[in-house]
């Protein structure tokens, strides 16, 4: 099985990008109505060039980011959540 099948299988939903590559997303439920969303960036051949996580409050609100992929960053916090 090719690489994007296998992204298309593993994170189910994506869109494409205007230099051919495609940004791949999987959400998932946490405790106390919180989400995670992992996010897949890959170029036209498929290889990964960024991989993150991203923290989602009750209401749907951006509140971490964590890159990992090609540097692990660790956690940032956004719009002034502390």
């Amino acid at each position: 099985m090719g690489e994007r099948r296998q992204n298309e299988l593993k994170f189910g939903r994506w869109e494409s990008l205007p230099d051919g590559g495609r940004r791949y997303w999987l959400d998932v439920a946490g405790h106390h109505g919180w989400r995670a969303r992992y996010v897949k960036e890959v170029n036209a051949a498929e290889e990964t060039v960024a991989f993150r996580q991203e923290i989602f409050d009750e209401a749907g609100r951006l509140t971490e980011v964590h890159e990992k992929f090609p540097v692990d960053k660790g956690h940032r916090k956004v719009g002034g959540v502390e």
